[in-house]
């Protein structure tokens, strides 16, 4: 019999979309992590407090919370930080037409923070040098064969929490190579969850030392911190320097030709605090860049620095 979950009501100063906050936090179709349903958002997700089920949902104004297992609490207190509440879009000015144009269709998006640090990092090191079509398999598996059952509802639904830091630490190299993770990534990930604690510290220090204590570790660059940062820390000044396409996106549709991270910081230095921000919402308005030749799986990151 499902227990009763534990439930709060939060409202945003400004009403929040969360069919535009929540999507970062599913990697890829067929993610054991996450489900989304008529009546809203479920996550199973691996707190520093235990596993939980999580979902969300909207009514009005309000975003309402329920959550089942031990990491109930845990998550439920950082539910204003989930929706967006470290983000403070109304410091953000538009310096180029598209970005005007694109910018009330995007209003309701904020970065979000939903404190998990090593669970992003992880998911995020597994995204290093490969396509996000190969990152979001080995996650899969990963997350499938050692992880746990959802509580309450998430497990009817097949929802399967990440497994937790020690749990990580103890996947056999067979097994991360067998999952598609070479032993340069699988070596970095082991890395991470082998400092956990210090970790999830980074959701509750400024910015900047959060950065630096993410990348102070080997194999964590630029772009791992700044996906984390974008999920975990609600930095929306993160871009994503490194990444296969979003220079060439951003550069493109900025400037009318493709240029690289060093063009791309260039066009978004007038919204330093909110490069990140702009980054979205130009990716949002013109979309990717025309891909050429045979098709084939693309990347949806593929990291050039990480």
């Amino acid at each position: 019999m499902t227990s009763a979950p534990i439930t709060r009501r939060h409202r945003p100063p400004v009403p929040v979309d969360l069919g535009l906050v929540l999507p970062p936090f599913v990697r890829g179709a067929g993610d054991p992590t996450s489900h989304r349903a008529r009546d809203g958002w479920w996550f199973g997700w691996t707190t520093p407090a235990g596993t939980v089920t999580l979902h969300l949902r909207a009514e009005g104004s309000d975003v309402v919370a329920s959550a089942w297992g031990d990491g109930g609490d845990w998550v439920l207190d950082r539910l204003p930080d989930l929706v967006g509440g470290r983000d403070d879009p109304e410091a953000f000015v538009p310096h180029h037409e598209l970005v005007a144009r694109g910018w009330p269709r995007m209003r309701g998006w904020r970065v979000p923070a939903n404190g998990l640090v090593v669970q992003m990092l992880v998911c995020s090191v597994l995204e290093q040098r490969v396509t996000g079509r190969e990152a979001f398999s080995s996650q899969r598996q990963l997350v499938r064969r050692y992880g746990s059952p959802a509580p309450g509802p998430g497990e009817e639904l097949g929802l399967i929490c990440p497994p937790t830091p020690a749990e990580w630490a103890r996947i056999p190299s067979w097994a991360w190579l067998r999952a598609g993770v070479d032993s340069a990534r699988s070596r970095v990930a082991v890395g991470v969850v082998r400092v956990a604690g210090r970790l999830d510290e980074c959701a509750d220090l400024p910015l900047e030392q959060a950065h630096a204590r993410m990348r102070s570790l080997p194999g964590i660059g630029v772009w791992t911190a700044a996906e984390v940062a974008q999920r975990a820390l609600g930095d929306a000044d993160s871009p994503s320097f490194g990444d296969y396409h979003v220079a060439k996106d951003v550069t493109l549709a900025l400037d009318g030709v493709v240029g690289d991270d060093a063009r791309m910081a260039e066009l978004l230095e007038p919204y330093a605090g909110q490069r990140y921000r702009a980054q979205r919402v130009i990716t949002a308005t013109a979309g990717h860049r025309p891909r050429r030749g045979p098709r084939r799986s693309l990347p949806t990151h593929l990291p050039t620095r990480f």
